[in-house]
């Protein structure tokens, strides 16, 4: 297993190393020591590796990540697995803002709280937070999937597309257009699915959740919404 210490090594170096792979290399377990909050660890990886990042990062940790299985053993900054394609990010602690923005595909869990806007754009992407989300989380979600096992913040949903979000606790307040909708058996399907992959299948059931969808009113403008908007 390739290991690599940020005490002593540069990130340039270590992300330089990750990008080289390109999926050639027999090398598919690394670890980091001594991430110490730095910024932008393992981004754009882009090779079907182990990584395990032992403590704490910065912002945009795993950003654009493609492919790999990044865990981090502590909590992440701003953006952690922002824009990312495929793969699956696992923070064991709490995400900061923005976590998943904009990702595309892939899984991100986060086993503690995340704070506010929590998938924030995101087009594809499934999320599963253990804990609570903060305010404006899913803005302008487009498509995939946000579980939430605690309670989500204020304006949850603001401006959705076609994003599914489930949550089991309580909801401060929906979002412009966000509305709750029915659980149908492939809600709870998916949902089981989720939460297995999400490793939290042994700390709620599907049938404990609500889902929350676009009443699809702001797809086009219209002066009698103009409030809304």
């Amino acid at each position: 297993m390739p290991s690599y210490d940020l005490a002593t090594g540069s990130l340039r170096e270590l992300n330089q190393a990750l990008h080289d792979l390109r999926g050639q290399s027999n090398m598919t377990d690394w670890e980091i020591l001594n991430p110490r909050g730095a910024h932008a660890i393992a981004a754009g990886v882009d090779a079907p590796v182990d990584i395990a990042v032992l403590g704490s990062t910065g912002y945009y940790c795993a950003g654009m990540n493609k492919q790999a299985t990044i865990r981090i053993k502590g909590s992440a900054g701003p953006g952690v697995a922002e824009n990312m394609m495929s793969g699956t990010v696992i923070v064991e602690g709490d995400a900061s803002q923005y976590a998943g923005a904009t990702g595309r595909g892939g899984l991100l869990v986060i086993k503690g709280n995340a704070s506010s806007r929590c998938g924030i754009s995101m087009k594809g992407i499934d999320i599963v937070v253990h804990g609570n989300i903060g305010h404006m989380s899913a803005f302008m979600a487009q498509s995939g999937n946000l579980v939430v096992l605690g309670d989500a913040g204020e304006a949850l949903g603001d401006s959705l597309y076609e994003a599914r979000i489930f949550v089991r606790g309580k909801v401060k307040s929906l979002g412009a257009d966000c509305i709750e909708k029915e659980m149908r058996d492939e809600h709870y399907a998916l949902l089981e699915d989720l939460l297995r992959r999400g490793e939290a299948e042994h700390k709620a059931r599907p049938e404990e959740f609500r889902r929350y969808g676009s009443a699809r009113r702001l797809y086009n403008f219209n002066i009698d919404n103009a409030s809304a908007y």
